[in-house]
């Protein structure tokens, strides 16, 4: 099926929500690692999200342009190019913009998604993330005002963080500590000023001690119940169930029971990074430890072109990532639940 429309994206939503299980939101770097990622909801008949980060923005435009719109373009295009041939729907999304690449990543591309629904195009992404962890709560929330609007222009959704993930992606890094706990007040500040839907549809990732990364257990201390008890208080004061489509970031090498007990409070979409990448380069990094004098001309020889030919071990790492792909669709119930 084609990338999904922004009708179809709030129907993947809604089901999800309704339908108590989330979609996996899988990181990728190039078209080998988004072909793993359309291939493993394929097999686990999941629908899902496939999204670019901050440096992969950069590294698809190639070493000597570095354009974050340009290389998130790119990698679009092919991305509807090549997932129109799978029997699943997949989403694109742009994850965790801090506010200094607002206006070469993410502004940029929203005014792109404006300009070509003026010609009565959809959008290449059908969401943008806005990373406003780094600066007050207050600036946050304005900053969230303006890109919520400039997305409903778009026929794009916005997803937020309120709160902060320790752990390092993409050199944005913060520390593990009790700043990792979203409040009430705060999911209260977001409704106040965002609202429940009725100026937009948005994805909240409310903080219960996530990490980017995979780290001992001991260092890491997951609280789900706080969003349950964030959506209760809210629905609550708001007269509706579940006010927030929640997100769980950090997701690699979370516990089972963390993951469901996240996704019964109202997670939506839960990001995968750390867990496929290993799944993809530890088969690479097998398949050159395990034949590394036919991948190396050693002592002048020739070695084995069939061993280095970038297919011979690019195939089976696609195949890896896809099988770690299957694993987290069925972890959070997608698996055999795609729209028809």
């Amino acid at each position: 099926m084609p990338i999904a429309d922004p009708d179809q994206y709030v129907a993947m939503l809604d089901r999800a929500k309704e339908g108590g299980f989330a979609y996996p939101a899988i990181n990728v770097t190039s078209s080998q690692t988004l072909n793993a990622a359309l291939q493993g909801f394929a097999e686990a008949d999941s629908d899902g999200i496939v999204q670019v980060s901050l440096g992969t923005a950069l590294y698809l435009s190639g070493n000597a342009i570095q354009n974050r719109f340009v290389g998130s373009r790119a990698l679009a295009l092919y991305a509807h190019e090549v997932a129109s041939q799978y029997s699943v729907t997949v989403a694109l999304h742009t994850d965790h913009c801090p506010v200094e690449n607002l206006d070469d990543w993410v502004r940029p591309l929203i005014a792109d998604s404006i300009e070509r629904r003026s010609r009565g195009l959809g959008p290449l992404y059908q969401s943008h993330m806005w990373d406003g962890s780094a600066v007050p709560l207050a600036e946050n929330l304005r900053v969230a005002e303006e890109l919520l609007d400039a997305s409903v222009r778009a026929n794009t959704l916005l997803e937020i963080e309120v709160g902060v993930i320790g752990g390092e992606e993409d050199g944005v890094s913060h520390e593990i500590n009790e700043q990792l706990y979203s409040t009430v007040d705060d999911a209260r500040a977001t409704i106040e000023a965002l609202g429940t839907g009725e100026r937009g549809r948005y994805l909240t990732a409310l903080t219960f001690g996530n990490v980017h990364g995979v780290y001992r257990p001991d260092s890491v201390h997951l609280r789900p119940e706080i969003l349950a008890d964030i959506q209760t208080v809210l629905g609550r004061e708001t007269g509706k169930d579940k006010p927030f489509d929640l997100v769980f970031h950090g997701g690699s090498g979370s516990s089972a029971e963390d993951i469901a007990s996240a996704v019964a409070s109202g997670v939506v979409k839960m990001n995968v990074d750390t867990d496929t990448q290993y799944a993809f380069t530890r088969s690479i990094a097998g398949h050159m430890l395990a034949k590394y004098d036919q991948v190396l001309k050693v002592d002048g020889g020739y070695g084995n072109k069939k061993a280095y030919d970038p297919r011979s071990w690019g195939k089976p790492a696609e195949h890896a990532m896809a099988a770690r792909v299957v694993e987290a669709a069925q972890m959070l119930g997608s698996a055999g639940r795609a729209m028809r």
